[in-house]
């Protein structure tokens, strides 16, 4: 198991990037890695640090101005190569064909519910195999 995993935050809102750390807290689930928060409060933020590497997991804010975290995310799975899963903040629960159409792996609904964040942020860390076997 990898000792830590980095997990990016984009959003423009500080109190979002807020309420993703407490939910996803030192680590997701038992069996994930303790990880370690990137916040990211512009996409021209997001691309670089993406290209820059050693990003394991993206948390995106759709609701983002003036880009959100759909269109940010369908344009980094195009121009990412090897983009690390995105799990997608969707503002109510019929917005998840977008969450679809913006290529998200996963998506959960504001206002967060930390259990089904944490949940979600794990299945993510489970795909990229960065879980204790």
């Amino acid at each position: 198991m990898q000792a830590t995993a980095t997990v990016l935050v984009y959003s423009d809102n500080a109190h979002t990037r807020e309420q993703v750390r407490l939910a996803a807290g030192r680590r997701p689930a038992a069996d994930a890695p303790q990880i370690e928060i990137l916040e990211c409060a512009t996409a021209p933020a997001v691309l670089e640090a993406l290209e820059q590497g050693g990003i394991d997991v993206c948390v995106l804010d759709g609701e983002t101005a003036p880009a959100g975290g759909m269109g940010v995310c369908r344009q980094i799975k195009d121009e990412i190569f090897q983009c690390p899963p995105v799990l997608l903040l969707i503002g109510r629960p019929q917005d998840a064909w977008l969450a679809t159409w913006s290529r998200a792996d996963a998506a959960v609904t504001h206002p967060l519910d930390p259990v089904a964040f944490a949940d979600a942020l794990a299945g993510l860390l489970r795909r990229r195999n960065l879980v204790q076997a």
